[in-house]
C-alpha cells in the first residue's frame, strides 16, 4: 500500500530541501527552497517518533558525512543512507547504522552499468541491505538513470527488463524524477505508473509532489505499490502544501 517516506538531504553539513536540476559543481546555479536552523538528528528523530519508515539520508556532495552519522544516531537502523556509496564504504554505513544504504553513480562509471561493481556492492552488504538509486530525467520515448547529482546522463534506461534484470541484487529502487524534483509543481504521473508496471520489488518515488493529494493518486496510478516522498512541499521543510502531521496521519490510515 502506497505510504508517505522521508527524507533528509544534506548539502554542504546542513540539511536542506533543493531544486534538483540546479545540481551542479557550480553554486552559483544552486537553486535552494529551504536551508534547515535545526541539525540531522532533529528530522531523524521526528520520522522515528511518527513512525516514518523508509526514510532516506542523502549526501549532496562533500562535507556531508557527519551530519548523516548524526542523524543515524538518533534513529540506528532506521535510515537508509546515499550519496558516495561503494563497495569499500558500503559496509561501513551499515555498521554505523544504516538500515540500507543507497548507490547510483558508483554503478555507472563513464555512463554505463559496470555489472561488476554491483556483485561487489552486493557481496559487501547483501541483497537485502541494498537500494539501487535510479533517478532519471526524461528523453525523447523514455526516461534514462542521471548521475552525479543528476547533470549527467547514462546509458541505462528505465524499461521493464531493466527493472527486473537490477531487481535481483537489490530489495528496492529509490527513483527521483530530476526534472520536477524540487519544483512542487505535480508528480510526474507517467512514471509512477510505469515504475509499478515494470518493477518486481519495492519503489520509492520522489519528485514534485505538491499536496496531500498526491499519496491518493500515487496510490491510484500504482495500485499501491509505489510509496511517495515529500520534500519541499511539507511543512517541516519550509513548505505550504503538506503537513507533516497530515502525512503521518495518512500512513495510520492506511
Amino acid at each position: 500500500m502506497t505510504r508517505f517516506t522521508g527524507c533528509i538531504d544534506i548539502h554542504n553539513g546542513q540539511v536542506k530541501q533543493i531544486v534538483g536540476g540546479s545540481l551542479s559543481s557550480d553554486e552559483n546555479d544552486l537553486r535552494t527552497n529551504f536551508v534547515a536552523s535545526h541539525p540531522s538528528s532533529y528530522f531523524a528523530k521526528l520520522y522515528r517518533d511518527n513512525n516514518v519508515t523508509g526514510s532516506h539520508v542523502i549526501k549532496l556532495g562533500p562535507g556531508c558525512d557527519e551530519a548523516a552519522k548524526e542523524a543515524l544516531r538518533a534513529w540506528p537502523k532506521g535510515l537508509q543512507v546515499g550519496g558516495g556509496i561503494n563497495a569499500e564504504n558500503a559496509a561501513d554505513w551499515i555498521a554505523q547504522g544504516a538500515s540500507k544504504v543507497i548507490v547510483t553513480s558508483y554503478l555507472f562509471p563513464g555512463g554505463d552499468l559496470d555489472t561488476e561493481r554491483l556483485a561487489a556492492l552486493e557481496k559487501a552488504v547483501g541483497k537485502e541491505n541494498l537500494i539501487i538509486d535510479l533517478s532519471c530525467r526524461r528523453v525523447d520515448d523514455g526516461w534514462v538513470v542521471a548521475m552525479d547529482r543528476w547533470q549527467r546522463l547514462t546509458s541505462f534506461k528505465l524499461s521493464k527488463q531493466s527493472l527486473e534484470d537490477l531487481a535481483h541484487h537489490c530489495s528496492e529502487f529509490l527513483v527521483h524524477a530530476a526534472d520536477v524534483e524540487g519544483l512542487c509543481q505535480g508528480i510526474d504521473e507517467e512514471l509512477v505508473r510505469k515504475l509499478a508496471e515494470w518493477s518486481p520489488i519495492k519503489v520509492v518515488y520522489a519528485g514534485g509532489g505538491r499536496n496531500l493529494d498526491d499519496l491518493a493518486l500515487v496510490k491510484k496510478l500504482s495500485g499501491g505499490k509505489v510509496d511517495l516522498t515529500y520534500g519541499s512541499a511539507l511543512d517541516i521543510f519550509g513548505g505550504s502544501g503538506v503537513k507533516f502531521e497530515d502525512a503521518v496521519a495518512w500512513n495510520s490510515q492506511n
